[in-house]
């Protein structure tokens, strides 16, 4: 076989021109029943191309930018005194409704993605190594198994496999029923519904103005930058987009656990708050860290060509590069150290 390596090197000229490429479209998620993993419930394509719009988040992001700032001003000019509404039974409600929605449906996304991972990564301890890691990570679409993903041309403009072997659907883009990549497995049903959250999740800037805070200037970019990350990682299915998913909805689930508990006024120990705020802070270097390292990375994919029956009884092999970055645009994201054993848990099955 010819050599398996991973490289590095610097980012190609096309990552930095702008409009990215919009020749091709995000992939809809499964169908419910169409494969063994399939999402539980079906997203209509339709909904699902539109909410891909960018006029959408950047218009909510906008809206939401000025709102706040507009807010802001007005609890400054009452002495930030809180809103009548605060002081409420039924205020006091949707605060806990709230957050109580927000850990539940973040503990759901976790566990989706985390099963996702676990049948779409491959060990790097396994024949093929890192490489086989690297394109397990950075292929989202096709097969399973090294070198099998479907990936897009530019030059061509169309969808096509390193080793032939293209998941095609009859439109000539990758098949919705192929197994093995994480965007099947699972990103393309939560990275999209986890996208649509990043617009639910204002509610709590809301509700700190109602409380007479203000919203700081970090928070008001925490919001409007996540709609819009999320926004890019999904239409352009960007290959690092699965760690802002994964771990941020990880740190979600305990963070309005959190805030579940301190709504009651329950004291919960000082330390547990510092970790939380280390692990946001930690998921955010990491996350944006690992995204941009996909700009840095190559690897090589043996394949075999079959031009005959003679030739496929010989089965030679030639190394074809596939760039990382080609399938990178942007992401904002994070991780933790102790997540490794658990993404990793069945990718070595895939790499045999």
């Amino acid at each position: 076989m010819a050599g398996v390596t991973v490289l590095s090197e610097l980012p190609s000229p096309s990552l930095f021109q702008f409009p990215p490429d919009g020749a091709h479209m995000a992939i809809p998620p499964p169908l419910p029943g169409s494969m063994a993993a399939a999402p539980p419930f079906e997203i209509p394509d339709h909904i699902f191309s539109a909410a891909l719009d960018p006029k959408v988040p950047i218009t909510i992001a906008a809206l939401y930018a000025v709102t706040i700032k507009l807010l802001n001003k007005y609890n400054q000019s009452t002495g930030r005194k809180p809103w009548a509404i605060s002081k409420t039974k039924p205020f006091f409600a949707f605060v806990v409704l709230h957050n109580v929605f927000l850990a539940v449906y973040s503990a759901w996304t976790f566990w989706g993605m985390l099963g996702g991972m676990r049948r779409s990564v491959v060990s790097p301890f396994g024949p093929n190594g890192l490489a086989a890691t690297a394109d397990s990570f950075c292929q989202l679409n096709g097969n399973g198994g090294f070198g099998a993903a479907t990936v897009y041309n530019e030059t061509v403009g169309f969808w096509s496999s390193l080793t032939g072997q293209s998941a095609l659907g009859f439109d000539g883009r990758p098949s919705r029923t192929s197994t093995g990549r994480i965007w099947n497995e699972g990103l393309a049903f939560y990275g999209w519904i986890f996208y649509l959250s990043k617009f639910y999740e204002v509610l709590d800037t809301f509700i700190i103005l109602a409380k007479g805070k203000l919203s700081s200037t970090l928070q008001t970019y925490h919001h409007a930058g996540a709609m819009m990350c999320m926004w890019a990682g999904i239409r352009y299915m960007s290959a690092p987009i699965w760690m802002f998913v994964l771990v941020n909805s990880f740190i979600h689930a305990m963070m309005y656990t959190y805030y579940t508990i301190t709504a009651f006024n329950i004291r919960v120990p000082m330390a547990i708050k510092r970790t939380l705020t280390t692990m946001q802070i930690t998921q955010f270097l990491v996350g944006a860290s690992y995204a941009m390292l996909h700009s840095f990375v190559s690897y090589t994919v043996p394949v075999t060509v079959y031009t005959s029956k003679k030739a496929a009884e010989a089965a030679a092999s030639e190394a074809v590069t596939s760039t990382a970055a080609e399938t990178a645009t942007t992401a904002a994201a994070g991780a933790f150290e102790g997540l490794k054993n658990m993404v990793f848990g069945a990718g070595a099955k895939v790499a045999e």
